[in-house]
């Protein structure tokens, strides 16, 4: 008995020893196979952790853009086939009756046709709310149980939900061209910024990914690891949403009253309104108008009457109606879809920023300011406007010719008056190279450097030694001939008015993490002296006096004294049609502490020419931006202004008809001038002589059908 024993137990040794061997030799030829073989049967990949986009936030905290989290709804068709009980159908079932307009005849399609696949997107971008009910029917009523008492669970399975952000903008177009949108960067996948703080901040605003793995380790056994996903930063910027709100109304308000006046279309080709603090830098509030929704920002129906269209798009709406997609309505589809992305962009840029344009009068403080800082003029000199003045082979005729004149002027009065004589005679005083020299102190052909997407270089749009002569130089000095940008007016303006200091103008000043930690503080930038504090005080007298005795009697708020300048420009062809008109102002008069302009492009009305379009835009924002800021009235109410206060929404736009007081004639040529060779020329705004010393102007500087400066564009969408 005890040697069978022994002859049984030596067979189960040498068995267990044949076997032993056999692994050690599976392992060694195949074990790796067999590992993938087994990690690829456990119900686990890994998975890429979303990252959450900074958000961009206002001065008192207020969310202008956001990411939020959403899912995407994952099947896994072979864990839903896992089972001998039917599980497609209630687990399609409950996704119907989770997920509004999911497709559960796709899903069910896709299953059957691969049961072995393990991901498969459904839908995208669901709410938490949605995700909730689906885990709700998963686990089944309460109320049906089993004999045991325990809840019968439905057989749903195979869904399982993958996070992602979605950018978000609560307040819809509110300070669009500010914060620009976002959209998926076709090479790497990844959210980009388009425009604005957006695209200018993207690599802070922007995160990492992170990454969920899954390996054996050395006993086999399946481990995971994960690397977190890094959030960008915020945003914290120098933007008032409310003092932002305000500005919006009423551009939209303007627009709505100017609308189809003259011809069909918005109020004005371009309207534009920055709001900077004097004393930094600070952008309180930038707007344009027409504006757009930042979550929708293809929607451009309500601006030209269609959606924007990709020729793919248009190739599949054609197919759909049965239209054969030839060669000839092929190209005329794509030539659609080239007009409405030309327009789209338009509709992008900020027109404060990218579009430039020739200034007008509101550039004459400046001129002033070269003449009594250099030394060339005092301030106390007069000069007698009768009407024209002979520069070059020109005959340049102010806005009192038929009436022989302004007479003598001061310099206050001159600028008071808007008196191009008077300017030119300053401009003579000045010379040529110590008034480009003062150009480059305001910036102009200088970026400002602002911290927004796509701010246009003007180098080109200004002129230089070699392109100034005589006429150049008396055109310049009531600002035409030169294109610039709204932000290098107002950031030049704020130095006229602050004591000389040019500050760089910023929209963000704070960076921090989701916590609300500060990672970095932007301080104002102090870039340097344009003028000194007695030149600046004369121009803030100057600018003062516009106001009360002048061209700009119209922008001062009810109960509030301000200083500003009025101006008025011309678009080339000089055909007494197109101009730009603007105010440029600050307040209170006394001590500045914000400053404002606004551009209001090509008004859609018959008489063009009249700075009420943008003098009484002014008065209206800051009849409610003033006492918000606790900025306090200093002057006593007239009878008439506290009527005007109380209806001033009614009779903001009033009757087109100009008062004797109101006309802002100064800055317009009214009379045709005639050149040498007897060509038709502006009175305000004659081409340069070729006289051999200077290049003919309109061809080098200005481009004859858009009136700005060669290179710029004309933005305006039609």
């Amino acid at each position: 008995m005890k040697k069978k024993l022994a002859v049984l137990f030596g067979l189960v040794l040498l068995a267990f020893l044949g076997l032993s061997l056999r692994l050690i030799y599976i392992n060694k030829e195949n074990g790796e196979n067999y590992k993938r073989q087994v990690l690829s049967q456990q119900k686990y990949e890994s998975k890429k952790l979303p990252y959450k986009r900074g958000d961009i936030l206002d001065a008192n905290g207020t969310k202008l853009a956001v990411s939020e989290k959403v899912y995407s709804v994952i099947v896994d068709c072979k864990d839903m086939l896992e089972t001998e009980e039917d599980a497609i159908e209630p687990t399609l079932k409950a996704l119907s009756q989770s997920f509004p307009g999911i497709d559960t005849n796709k899903i069910r399609a896709y299953v059957k046709e691969h049961p072995s696949k393990r991901y498969y997107i459904a839908s995208k971008q669901r709410k938490y709310e949605e995700i909730q009910k689906f885990e709700e029917l998963k686990k089944g009523d309460e109320n049906v149980k089993d004999e045991n008492g325990k809840v019968i669970k439905p057989n749903i399975r195979g869904i399982w939900f993958e996070p992602e952000y979605v950018r978000s903008y609560p307040n819809g177009s509110l300070a669009a061209d500010v914060i620009g949108f976002t959209n998926i960067d076709p090479d790497t996948g990844k959210v980009a910024g388009n425009y604005g703080l957006e695209a200018f901040y993207n690599d802070i605003l922007d995160g990492a990914s992170g990454r969920e793995y899954g390996y054996l380790n050395e006993d086999s056994n399946l481990e995971r690891t994960i690397i977190p996903a890094k959030d960008g930063y915020n945003l914290v910027t120098t933007i008032d949403a409310n003092i932002q709100s305000i500005v919006e109304k009423k551009l939209e308000e303007y627009n709505d009253t100017q609308k189809n006046n003259y011809r069909t279309g918005n109020g004005a080709k371009n309207v534009g309104c920055i709001i900077m603090d004097v004393n930094n830098g600070e952008i309180k509030a930038m707007a344009n108008y027409p504006t757009y929704d930042l979550n929708n920002p293809y929607n451009v129906e309500a601006l030209y009457g269609s959606t924007l269209l990709t020729y793919n798009e248009e190739k599949k709406r054609l197919e759909e109606t049965d239209t054969v997609l030839n060669a000839e309505n092929a190209q005329e589809a794509l030539a659609d879809h080239d007009v409405l992305t030309a327009n789209l962009n338009n509709l992008w840029k900020n027109f404060c920023i990218s579009n430039t344009y020739e200034p007008g009068s509101v550039a004459k403080p400046f001129t002033v300011a070269a003449g009594i800082e250099s030394g060339r003029m005092t301030g106390g000199e007069y000069y007698t406007c009768n009407g024209q003045l002979h520069i070059g082979d020109h005959d340049i005729k102010c806005h009192n010719y038929k009436k022989g004149g302004d007479g003598t002027l001061s310099v206050q009065q001159s600028i008071e008056q808007s008196c191009n004589v008077a300017l030119m005679l300053m401009g003579n005083q000045i010379g040529e190279n110590i008034f480009l020299e003062y150009q480059q102190r305001f910036n102009f052909g200088l970026k400002t450097n602002i911290d927004l997407a796509a701010e246009s270089r003007t180098a080109s749009l200004v002129f230089n030694a070699k392109s100034m002569g005589p006429t150049e130089l008396a055109t310049s000095t009531f600002g035409q001939g030169y294109n610039v940008t709204m932000i290098q007016m107002i950031a030049g303006f704020c130095s006229l008015v602050n004591g000389g200091y040019y500050y760089e103008p910023h929209v963000v000043n704070k960076i921090t993490t989701g916590d609300g930690t500060v990672v970095k503080n932007i301080e104002p930038r102090l870039l340097k002296q344009t003028i000194s504090e007695s030149t600046s005080e004369l121009i803030r007298q100057y600018c003062n006096g516009v106001v009360i005795n002048g061209t700009g009697k119209t922008a001062r708020p009810a109960g509030y004294a301000i200083g500003g300048k009025t101006g008025t420009a011309e678009m080339v062809p000089r055909d007494k049609i197109n101009y730009v008109v603007s105010f440029m102002g600050f307040a209170p008069s006394d001590n500045p502490q914000l400053a404002i302009y606004v551009v209001v492009d090509r008004p859609n009305t018959w008489i063009q020419d009249d700075a009420k379009h943008a003098t009484r835009l002014v008065r209206s924002i800051l009849t409610d931006v003033l006492p918000y800021m606790h900025i306090y009235p200093t002057e006593e109410l007239s009878e008439a202004e506290a009527a005007e206060l109380a209806q001033r929404e009614e009779e903001m736009w009033g009757s087109e008809e100009a008062t004797e007081d109101e006309e802002e004639t100064a800055d317009a040529p009214k009379e045709t001038i005639t050149d040498a060779n007897g060509g038709d020329m502006t009175s305000s705004t004659p081409v340069a002589a070729d006289d051999g010393d200077t290049a003919p102007l309109t061809g080098t500087l200005l481009n004859p059908e858009t009136g700005l400066g060669v290179g710029a564009e004309d933005n305006s969408p039609e």
